[in-house]
């Protein structure tokens, strides 16, 4: 039998020996090394631990200023990232992207807003109960998705939120935000077929009238999708999830390979995910999908939101050369006609592939990623 590495856990292998080494990066051990954690005399949290001395929390997050991006982990391999928890302290969310950088490669693989990768682009915590994301209370943000690499690993996070103190000239914070944050990842021998993890966030507010909501283009190389996060502002009444998805693989033009049958369909709900006698939505979390609503407070917060996952864990989606997704957004006219809807959708893709890969779809600024 083949020497067990340490990747693709689960219970059926759990009990299985491996000469994989564990390690895990934090504030307290900014590079992994083994045997250095909790070293800090110097740190955020210095006043707390005064009188206790080295190795009393000393060290526990870190502040990042606005307009800075700091590198969370350089990791060098071969190996795999196999959790990321991170608890930000800051009101939106959206305003902290995340990059992840694979094997040397310039252009990110991963390029998303916090918030939409752990499926809470609000900022107002929601529960996640998933396999491969989980978000606990108050904001205990994690991710459980295998991300294998050969050479290395580069995670940042950016503080895209502004210098108010400079703007104001008096009072206010600096724009900059507190991030608690764990990455724990294992070193060994990875498959020559394993892929690298990838994530893209877009979004279209409103989206024009008769388009069609595009989650993800341009993807060059094989691999296999995994998942999709949306977060969807509606902007007319009634029912608004008839739209069909739709995969394009590997040179289809017009139509696609596959192409589902309605949007609550496809986050594997059914008929408008309403309660038959209640005749309200429902909320689920469960392991491969879910739906959480965002409801109007009846003052300033006029637009109900919600916020979907579908993970395609035990049906990934495999191509060889391309991929190309994309959604329709339609509700009903009151003639029994389908209506083309100008909502504001936004979306996250997850999926693996090889290298190089293809150059993401160019972020949005700060001002195109607030949610009002």
């Amino acid at each position: 039998m083949e020497k067990f590495n340490g990747l693709g856990m689960n219970l059926g292998n759990l009990s299985r020996l491996s000469d994989a080494k564990t390690r895990s990066i934090s504030p307290e051990n900014f590079d992994g090394a083994k045997g250095k954690g909790g070293m800090s005399t110097e740190g955020t949290a210095k006043l707390a631990a005064r009188g206790l001395g080295q190795g009393w929390k000393v060290s526990p997050y870190i502040r990042i200023k606005a307009g800075e991006t700091v590198t969370l982990a350089d990791i060098k391999g071969p190996g795999a990232v196999q959790h990321i928890w991170l608890t930000p302290v800051l009101n939106h969310w959206r305003f902290a992207i995340l990059r992840i950088y694979w094997d040397g490669q310039k252009n990110p693989s991963v390029e998303c807003p916090i918030g939409d990768f752990f499926c809470n682009p609000m900022g107002k915590y929601r529960q996640i109960s998933s396999l491969p994301v989980c978000v606990n209370p108050t904001s205990g943000l994690n991710s459980y998705w295998e991300m294998p690499f050969k050479k290395s690993c580069r995670i940042t996070v950016e503080n895209t939120d502004v210098d108010r103190k400079k703007i104001y000239k008096e009072g206010g914070n600096e724009g900059g935000f507190t991030l608690y944050y764990q990455i724990d990842y294992t070193l060994t021998a990875v498959p020559e077929d394993a892929g690298y993890f990838h994530a893209q966030f877009r979004r279209a507010n409103p989206l024009p009238y008769k388009d069609v909501y595009t989650i993800l283009d341009g993807v060059k190389g094989k691999g296999h999708y995994v998942g999709t996060y949306m977060f969807w502002g509606l902007n007319n009444n009634g029912w608004w999830g008839e739209g069909e998805i739709k995969f394009f693989l590997d040179g289809d033009k017009e139509f696609p390979t596959i192409c589902g049958t309605g949007t609550e369909d496809y986050f594997c709900g059914s008929y408008g995910f309403v309660h038959d006698e209640k005749k309200e939505y429902v909320e689920f979390t469960t392991p491969y999908s879910g739906v959480a609503l965002h409801k109007p407070d009846k003052l300033n917060q006029v637009v109900e939101r919600f916020s979907m996952y579908r993970w395609h864990i035990m049906d990934p989606i495999r191509f060889e050369k391309e991929l190309k997704i994309t959604i329709q957004a339609l509700g009903w006219r009151n003639d029994g006609r389908y209506l083309p809807l100008q909502d504001d959708i936004s979306s996250v893709a997850f999926w693996y592939q090889t290298l190089p890969s293809a150059k993401l779809e160019p972020l949005p600024k700060k001002d195109e990623l607030e949610i009002i």
